[in-house]
Formats: C-alpha cells, sequence, structure tokens
C-alpha cells in the first residue's frame, strides 16, 4: 500500500514565496486560505475527515472551485463542501473582504458618475491588468452596497436624549426634468454620550409631509427619550416636528439666528453692533441674565432699529431653551454647526456628480458618506458626558 505524504500548507506558503518572491503571494493566499477553510469546516462538523465520533454533526463533502478577485489578481479557492450545504468559510464568505473592498470601490464610482471604462482602468492599475470587469459586475457591486445601505438607514434606533435635524439640497433628475431634492438628516446624542447619524431621506421637497414622514420613520425605528430638538425655523420641520414630538423642547440654531439678524437693520455700519449684542444675549450665564440683556438691547432697538426690535423680540427667544440644560452640554447644543460640518463634506463630495441621474442614486452616495461618518463617531470620544 502507497504511503500518503501530507505537505505542509505553511511549508507550501513559504516555498510559493521564497521561489517566486511577491509573484507568488497569489499562490501563498489560496495555500493558506484553503487550509483555514478546512480547518473551519471541521470545527463545523465537530470532527476531523475520516474521524469516527458521536459528536460529529454531519459529513464531507470534496470541495468546490472558486474564483475570487483580490487584490493580487484573481485566486482560484478551493472552497469546502459539506452534503447539508450548511457551510460556508467565513474567509470566503460573500467574497473576501478585499474583494468586497474592491465592489465598494466600484459602488462609489459608479454612483458618482464614472464610466465602466474609467472604472475598469482604476481597477487595473490597483490590481493587475489581467483583471476583466463587465458594466453588469459594476451594476452588481452597486447593488450590493445598496442593501447595505438600506440595512445601515433602517437599523435599530434607541434612547437618544439630544437630536439635531437639517436639510441641503442637491441637483436630481426626477420625471424628466432637473429638480432641486432636499436631503434631509438627522444626528443625535446617545445617552452613552455619542453621537449617531440617525437616519438620511432625499425628498421633493421641506415640505411638512416630507418631513413628518421622516421623523415618523426615526419613531418607528425606535427612537425615544428625546430631550431636546435642534434645528432652524423652516415652516415644514416646525410643523412635522410639533406633530411627531409635541411635548419636547425646541432649541432654535443661535447661529442662524444671528445671520437672519441681519436681514432686519437697514444701515450696513450697524449691522456687527447688533451681531455683537445678539452674541452677548446667547453667551450670557443663564436664562434670566439672557432676558435682561435682551430688553436692554430692544429698548435702544425699538429707537435705532424698530425692524429689527419687533424681529428680535418674537425670534431670539426661540434660542433661549438650552438654558435649561446643563451647562457642559449648552455649547454643544446651541446650533447645528456639527450639521453644517456634515453638509459642507456632503458638497464636497457630490459637487461632483454635479446632477444625480435619480433621487435613488442621490441617496445611495449621501448614505455611503453618512455611514463613514457614523462608524468614525462611533469609535472616536464620547461627545458628550450625560452622567450625572
Amino acid at each position: 500500500m502507497a504511503m500518503r505524504v501530507e505537505t505542509n500548507p505553511l511549508d507550501a506558503a513559504y516555498a510559493a514565496l521564497l521561489t517566486q518572491g511577491l509573484d507568488g503571494a497569489g499562490e501563498a493566499l489560496r495555500i493558506l486560505v484553503n487550509e483555514a477553510s478546512k480547518i473551519e469546516r471541521a470545527h463545523h462538523l465537530h470532527a476531523q475527515p475520516y474521524e469516527r465520533r458521536e459528536e460529529r454533526t454531519g459529513h464531507a463533502n470534496g470541495f468546490k472551485p472558486k474564483t475570487v478577485m483580490t487584490r493580487l489578481g484573481e485566486v482560484a479557492f478551493e472552497i469546502p463542501q459539506v452534503r447539508d450545504s450548511s457551510f460556508y468559510p467565513s474567509a470566503l464568505d460573500k467574497g473576501s473582504r478585499t474583494e468586497q473592498a474592491v465592489n465598494l470601490a466600484l459602488a462609489e464610482m459608479y454612483v458618482q458618475g464614472v464610466s465602466t471604462r474609467k472604472v475598469i482602468t482604476v481597477l487595473q492599475s490597483l490590481v493587475g491588468p489581467e483583471v476583466s470587469i463587465s458594466s453588469a459586475q459594476v451594476s452588481r457591486a452597486a447593488a450590493t452596497l445598496d442593501a447595505g445601505l438600506q440595512a445601515w438607514r433602517e437599523r435599530p434606533l434607541g434612547e437618544t436624549p439630544y437630536v439635531f435635524l437639517d436639510a441641503r439640497y442637491e441637483r436630481v433628475r426626477a420625471e424628466g426634468q432637473v429638480v432641486d431634492c432636499a436631503v434631509l438628516v438627522a444626528v443625535g446624542v446617545t445617552a452613552e454620550g455619542r453621537r449617531r447619524v440617525l437616519g438620511v431621506s432625499v425628498e421633493l421637497s421641506e415640505a411638512e409631509v416630507h418631513w413628518r414622514g421622516f421623523l415618523d420613520s426615526l419613531v418607528r425605528r425606535g427612537l425615544c427619550g428625546v430631550r431636546l430638538i435642534v434645528s432652524d425655523n423652516h415652516a415644514g420641520l416646525k410643523a412635522a416636528r410639533r406633530a411627531v414630538f409635541p411635548s419636547v423642547p425646541w432649541q432654535r440654531c443661535q447661529f442662524h439666528l444671528q445671520q437672519n439678524a441681519q436681514a432686519h437693520v437697514a444701515r450696513l455700519d450697524h449691522r456687527r453692533a447688533a451681531a455683537q449684542r445678539i452674541r452677548a444675549i446667547f453667551n450670557a450665564p443663564d436664562r434670566a441674565e439672557a432676558q435682561r440683556l435682551l430688553d436692554q438691547a430692544l429698548e435702544q432697538w425699538r429707537k435705532d432699529a424698530p425692524k429689527l426690535a419687533a424681529w428680535a423680540e418674537e425670534n431670539l427667544p426661540q434660542g433661549f431653551a438650552v438654558f435649561n440644560y446643563p451647562p457642559s452640554h449648552r455649547t454643544r447644543l446651541r446650533t447645528t454647526n456639527g450639521l453644517e460640518r456634515i453638509n459642507r463634506e456632503l458638497k464636497r463630495r457630490t459637487r461632483v456628480a454635479s446632477i444625480f441621474p435619480n433621487p435613488a442614486s442621490c441617496l445611495r452616495l449621501v448614505s455611503a458618506l453618512l455611514a463613514e461618518c457614523d462608524e468614525e463617531w462611533m469609535a472616536g470620544k464620547i461627545y458628550l458626558n450625560l452622567n450625572p
């Protein structure tokens, strides 16, 4: 009977690298992944090949070839099979991580309007000139991205004491014409003190019906424990907020209030002084002092700038809600500046597309960018200490 000689997979991988240098990296990867997959199958079955034991939960059923595109080029792996098809190696689950990265790169180039020919050129510069990419593969990559982003947009939410709302506009083709679509964004500070992107939606406008539907979707996903909403004073948002969160206090963005005030100062040389006075009101240590400073300002403005006085008396107190919260939180809660920074980043990336071919493509790219931002926030430092 002939003796079967077992080859150590590590020795084979080393040999491929020693004999071929970096050109052998693909072969080394193939050997190691194949061996890791066999080991994982043995763990899944609770038995080694040909081993008889009571704990065995199934039987091996050979191997199936699978060619995967990696950054080392195309690599042909042997996928271990089991009879009941209950096993698939995690190293190759729905494609290797490098394959997924390539697919995401394809999808991002796709949503930004890069042609298939340019996609192929870029990809070949990354993984080698022998790679062949079709337009169908680019579309499949975009569909993969869509499924992941939809799951992210629909993920469950929880207790979120502070919620920030804002919108920006993008040029989109819809029903045969180019329109300005509203990108509605919600950001929150969770009970753990971390910032999260709560949701995003692309709508035809900022009308109440669209904001209300967006806010309702956040509630359906589990948003609760909201103690303060921070936003600008858009009429549609204001009505939707009152309908969905009728008992939640509202903080009007102080930054936008200062900007809005300038339109009510007739003389240009008075605008700087008015802005400084409004900042002093908002920087007061408490609500009582802020009201005292506002009353002083109104007394003077009624003489020098009656239009500003009438506007300020009604609108500036809408920026006082933040005084009801801990002093250490106020700087973070007084404006929507955090969302404004996100909007600037979105603008930097979306202006490449110029005009999106449809609302879905706009939502795809914006969702991908916001998902990246959300991951960075979750891995970063605590944004607010909510512990007493």
